[in-house]
């Protein structure tokens, strides 16, 4: 009988453990996208209702506002495509195709349930016939085949969006890869029926690789390269369609405090994105754009055509640099960007001493305008030496001020200085030299030796080697004078034998 009471007695037990969970999980609030949302299934809310909406359409890096809505709506989105030559790096431009004249196109922002009357336009001065492909659209092509577009035209199509989630939209008129290559895509955000947490900031960036006959930075207008894009070799690899778009004066903006939500995109056409923020943890990401999130996520892969969005909060003040974690990309190929967040310093979250050139050098500052410039003026034939001390200023705190220092000071015992140099004094034609192809073994500069390895910069321009070469002549105590683009290309010819092979 104790037997049979003491097993009755820890049945009951049992049970109530079992119930009273029971009880705390219909208590809890369910994580997001931890239940089944029922994908298009359930994402008919049913007609219409109310007046038609135009929908609000923002440039990067802006978003829309939250659509606030709690019953499915007739939205009209109108998107002119737009071919136009603009600048793809300093000194450099590109004849992109665009949706809304930028890169990446506009930001299209509805709520699940939604019909969307969409119009696409393409304008008169256009060469290339155009569609649109949403990846959020439920139907063959995703609109591609209904928004056909020949310049001077216009096209219409209705779907409803079924799927809440974050999507590219791109074109796909053929060849595919080109017209995405050109620059052709961006985001639509389907809100889910509950809408998106709310946050203090919101940001639109989106990747892309670009294929340019010439190579990185290579001044003057750059043709699509065909043959680079099929071997999947791009010239760059950007962050909302330029080098340095986001950047210097045109940085994303925060406080200390806010917590911030990025909508990133990857339009490819090609790479896949190790999306990363250089000193901050996200807090969530809803990967691959979905309704799940994961939590305190250092990098996370965004696949080209794909999408993510992350969520963090800003605990300190500083320039937070967004970059792809494929880390040439970043600093050899152009994907970087800034977020500066302003506000007071928190020593217990950490202690200080932010460095911003030893990532960006000029990309942190308010723009490299002086090398867009000297370009210019180089291509007119009137290229000043004044303005080739201001492109070469730019060019150094971005290339050469980490190890040189800000100021040409160098750093005792391990790199020699470049302000009031005697090494240089004795002949000017080694700063083109050592620039171009590096430097190693014994010198003596200023009555010290020094015995380090500086790498060879050739990845530089003719024209960036002359005017960082210019700027440091002229700077510091130097003795003056200049370098020619010429003079660089002839030195790049005639590899001196302290070269260095890198390290």
């Amino acid at each position: 009988m104790k037997r049979i009471t003491w097993y009755l007695s820890g049945a009951a037990l049992l049970m109530t453990l079992c119930l009273s969970a029971c009880d705390r999980a219909e208590e809890a609030p369910a994580k997001s996208g931890s239940a089944d949302t029922g994908g298009s299934l359930k994402g008919d809310f049913g007609p219409p209702q109310g007046q038609p909406i135009d929908a609000v359409l923002t440039l990067p890096p802006h978003v829309p506002p939250a659509t606030g809505r709690t019953a499915p709506a007739k939205v009209i989105v109108k998107l002119d495509v737009i071919e136009k030559e603009m600048a793809i790096s300093e000194g450099v431009t590109y004849t992109f195709w665009t949706f809304g004249g930028t890169v990446p196109g506009n930001f299209i922002r509805v709520r699940q349930g939604d019909t969307v009357e969409f119009h696409l336009r393409n304008m008169p001065e256009s060469k290339m016939p155009h569609n649109i492909d949403l990846h959020g659209v439920t139907g063959p092509g995703g609109g591609a085949a209904s928004s056909f577009t020949a310049p001077g035209h216009s096209s219409r199509f209705t779907f409803k969006a079924l799927n809440a989630g974050l999507f590219v939209y791109h074109c796909a008129t053929a060849p595919v890869g080109m017209h995405v290559a050109n620059g052709m895509y961006g985001l639509i955000l389907v809100e889910p029926p509950e809408g998106m947490p709310p946050v203090d900031k919101e940001y639109y960036v989106m990747q892309g690789d670009f294929y340019t006959t010439g190579k990185y930075r290579e001044k003057g207008h750059q043709p699509f390269d065909m043959e680079k894009a099929i071997d999947e070799h791009p010239t760059y690899v950007l962050f909302n369609g330029s080098e340095g778009a986001l950047t210097g004066d045109k940085a994303l903006t925060a406080h200390v405090g806010d917590t911030v939500r990025l909508y990133v995109g990857n339009g490819g056409p090609n790479l896949v994105s190790s999306f990363h923020v250089i000193g901050e943890i996200f807090d969530k990401v809803w990967f691959e754009g979905g309704t799940r999130f994961q939590e305190n996520v250092q990098t996370t892969l965004i696949p080209s055509g794909g999408a993510a969005i992350m969520d963090f909060h800003l605990e300190v003040p500083g320039s937070y640099v967004l970059v792809d974690h494929s880390i040439f990309r970043a600093f050899n190929k152009g994907a970087l960007a800034i977020l500066k967040a302003d506000g007071a310093e928190n020593k217990e979250i950490y202690s200080g001493k932010e460095v911003d050139y030893v990532y960006l050098g000029g990309r942190a500052q308010q723009n490299m305008n002086a090398v867009a410039t000297a370009a210019a003026a180089a291509k007119t034939g009137d290229l000043s030496v004044e303005e080739q001390i201001a492109a070469g200023k730019a060019l150094f705190a971005g290339t050469c001020s980490t190890c040189h220092q800000p100021e040409g000071q160098g750093m005792a015992g391990v790199f020699p200085p470049l302000a009031k140099s005697d090494y240089i004094a004795a002949d000017p034609k080694r700063v083109p030299t050592f620039i171009l192809h590096g430097l190693v073994g014994p010198v003596k500069v200023n009555g010290k030796d020094y015995n380090s390895n500086m790498p060879p910069m050739s990845q530089l321009t003719d024209d960036e080697v002359a005017n960082i070469s210019t700027y440091v002549l002229n700077s510091w105590g130097n003795p003056g004078g200049r370098v020619s683009k010429a003079e660089a290309a002839q030195i790049r010819q005639a590899k001196p034998a302290n070269a260095s092979e890198g390290h």
